[in-house]
């Protein structure tokens, strides 16, 4: 039965093969459905242009159309040429709730469409055509009798508002299963901070958080709609006082916020723009130092992910809030849909998914509810369920659904520099309205790795957004290659810069990469970790915001025993305690808060662009490093370096680190051991201070021949 109000928008009712094409209809679905085919024995559907022209009169054509266009977005790109690429199905187990090893009649399975051939790889190289979700069709709950099957893996039929009881369901499946895996970050006990405020639902006013209570948290995007519905100076004491918050003062986000936290049962709900006051700027930095527990206190974070500004509704928490996308079709008398977007390709679109701001609140959430414009998605560190897809497993692996798949690596990861490069990579991918905001948005995620990893003071461990502690490899980041390469400046409503050596202090992405990025020809999306075999620095030091040079706990690896023979081509790193006096040569004004200092060595070296052209919206590429020791130049070791402005013909280089890559260089001319490879950074200078251009690998032996210069380096 179809309850009222449901969508039946893309419902076809008609049971006959007439709706079907000469291919489909030659397919038993029902025995497709009860058996099963195996990927190997795929059954063929012939050309997708093929199935995209039978889409109006075939109904199975039409679901397998519904989806490609979604997915490949072929309505922004119509011109593509579809010629060649194939399609087949088989049918695939989606597991089993009950019993599973001892109940096989009850299994269900799924069918997967799926490419068969693809001359010259289109899916691949066209951008318009990204990988999306798989293409798989399910069976509504409604026919499961025809099987004589219970319902429990047939898809449901979304409904014009959100099932309380459903999302009820989530939440108790990840407390009664998950247990610690879906506590906090931390693994330990934590509490909310004293001065954290939350909206108390029933009685309507803004409160202090009671202790120990559970609460629920809001990720959303603002949008530019005026200040009119923030907590300020001049109405806190008026909202702190039961029914002093007036509903009819906020945006939709907000209150439909409210209004779910109370269908669900629950009481106290926390909401940036109503409890921080906003016009205090204590009150604002003291809160937004805590959102690391804000947010991984919480019980259970709702996400407007389809929304634009706080203006919008929460699609689904009320009725007429969202518009039903579920597209099904009746063949051979069974009601199919396609399945719904994996979370992941759900939430690249939204305007959520780019701000900042809100990727700290998700990553730092145990449990998230996002309501997204088609339907809500509850996601936790383990599990993710959706409004269509019956996949609520109490323990069985095989109940899981292809959802899964969708799963990012959850935060923090086993150890800390992955964790803080993961986040960091992922971070400089958003937007800011406000640039200076660019390490305070971020403060949740290193506060909470601080914890997490016990790395002591937040404040000490983390400065500029970089992790401190590990700072030869937080050092060895690189510009996306897309991204163009503008400065920052600092909060200070000046035209103060950020220290160049901190990725905060540009725009755009950010990705940390291993050594074999050095050896292509073109800059690529490498997925390889940056490693250091030995620091070559120690020690440290920064000047602090009252500019007294204090020392940096930076962590020290020591390298592996070279071969005796090799030992005496090894660069050795100067050493030693640095003399305050030192620290004034060739500089002839204070040290600005933010300089590092530290001793190591420097020498000049040739580039040049490296041979092969980097796709016209790249503009950082790689160039060869030159010995000018030798006529011609020879080849030395790469950098990563802007495009523009193009780089000068020389430039200084600064040793950071040591690394090992056996299959970048020349053994016989260059190295035969181990840890070859130097990490090096390409400066500029100016009245004795050093600021970052790039980031490079040079072959220890070249480096030593170039006679470096041992120097204590003041890097800006």
């Amino acid at each position: 039965m179809i309850e009222e109000g449901e969508q039946r928008d893309h419902t076809i009712t008609s049971n006959s093969n007439a709706l079907l094409c000469s291919v489909c209809a030659n397919l038993d679905f029902h025995q497709i459905f009860l058996d099963g085919i195996p990927p190997k024995e795929e059954i063929p559907l012939g050309l997708l242009s093929s199935i995209l022209e039978k889409s109006y009169q075939c109904s199975f054509c039409r679901l397998i159309s519904f989806h490609v266009r979604r997915t490949w977005r072929l309505d922004k790109f119509p011109h593509i040429d579809l010629s060649g690429i194939e399609f087949g199905v088989y049918s695939k187990n989606c597991g089993c709730l009950r019993e599973p090893f001892y109940q096989p009649k009850f299994r269900c399975h799924r069918l997967h469409v799926v490419r068969t051939k693809d001359p010259g790889g289109l899916w691949k190289r066209h951008l318009a055509l990204g990988e999306g979700s798989p293409l798989i069709i399910h069976l509504l709950q409604e026919d499961a009798y025809k099987f004589g099957r219970p319902v429990d893996l047939h898809g449901r039929r979304v409904k014009n508002t959100v099932d309380i009881g459903l999302v009820q369901k989530w939440i108790s499946l990840c407390q009664e299963n998950h247990g610690d895996k879906c506590g906090n970050v931390w693994k330990v006990d934590r509490k909310l901070p004293g001065f954290v405020r939350v909206v108390d639902v029933v009685s309507m006013a803004v409160v202090p958080a009671p202790s120990g209570c559970r609460y629920f948290t809001l990720s959303y995007v603002w949008g530019s709609i005026g200040a009119d519905y923030w907590t300020t100076k001049d109405n806190i004491a008026e909202r702190s006082t039961p029914g002093g918050l007036d509903v009819s003062n906020l945006p939709e986000t907000i209150t439909d916020s409210i209004r779910f936290v109370r269908q669900l049962g629950g009481r106290y709900l926390w909401i940036d723009a109503l409890c921080i006051i906003q016009d205090d700027s204590l009150d604002k930095s003291t809160q937004l130092r805590a959102m690391d527990l804000v947010y991984g206190l919480s019980h259970l974070t709702i996400v407007a992910a389809g929304s634009t500004t706080a203006r919008d509704p929460l699609p689904g928490c009320r009725p007429q809030t969202r518009s039903l996308q579920q597209h099904i079709e009746v063949v051979q008398g069974l009601h199919l849909y396609v399945a719904p977007p994996r979370l992941r390709e759900a939430l690249a679109q939204s305007t959520w998914n780019t701000r900042c701001w809100t990727y700290q609140e998700s990553a730092l959430s145990c449990r998230r509810i996002y309501f997204t414009g088609p339907q809500v998605y509850f996601e936790c560190k383990c599990d993710i369920f959706c409004e269509d897809i019956v996949a609520e497993s109490k323990c069985h692996p095989l109940s899981h659904s292809f959802l899964q798949s969708s799963f990012g690596e959850s935060f923090p990861y086993l150890h800390s520099f992955p964790s803080y490069m993961g986040a960091v990579d992922r971070y400089t991918r958003r937007n800011l309205t406000v640039e200076s905001d660019i390490v305070d948005a971020f403060t949740g995620v290193t506060n909470a790795l601080a914890m997490a990893f016990e790395l002591g003071d937040p404040a000490r461990a983390f400065q500029y957004g970089m992790m401190l502690p590990d700072l030869h490899l937080a050092l060895l980041w690189q510009h996306d290659p897309q991204t163009p390469r503008a400065r920052r400046l600092l909060p200070d409503g000046g035209t103060s810069l950020w220290p160049s050596w901190a990725w905060a202090a540009w725009r755009g992405g950010v990705i940390y990469r291993g050594a074999d990025v050095y050896l292509r020809t073109l800059m690529g999306n490498l997925s390889s970790e940056p490693s250091v075999e030995e620091t070559l620095i120690d020690p440290w030091y920064i000047v602090d915001h009252s500019g007294d040079t204090v020392q940096l706990d930076v962590h020290q690896i020591s390298w592996v025993v070279l071969r005796a023979k090799e030992e005496k081509r090894a660069y050795s790193a100067p050493r030693g305690i640095l003399d305050p006096t030192e620290l004034t040569l060739d500089i002839h004004r204070p040290l600005e808060p933010g300089t590092l200092v530290f001793r190591t060595a420097c020498s000049h070296f040739g580039v040049a662009r490296r041979d092969g052209q980097e796709p016209s919206a790249y503009v950082h590429g790689l160039f060869n490093i030159l010995s000018t020791a030798s006529f011609p130049p020879i080849w030395v070791g790469t950098a990563v370096l802007p495009l523009e402005p193009a780089p000068p013909s020389s430039l200084d280089f600064i040793v950071l680190s040591r690394t090992s890559s056996r299959s970048v260089y020349d053994e016989e001319s260059l190295m035969g051991y181990d840890g070859c490879l130097l990490h090096v950074m390409a400066v500029s200078q100016d009245e004795g201070l050093m600021e970052r251009v790039g980031l490079g690998v040079i072959h220890e032996a070249a480096w030593i021949a170039s006679r470096p210069e041992k120097k204590v380096v003041c890097l800006r």
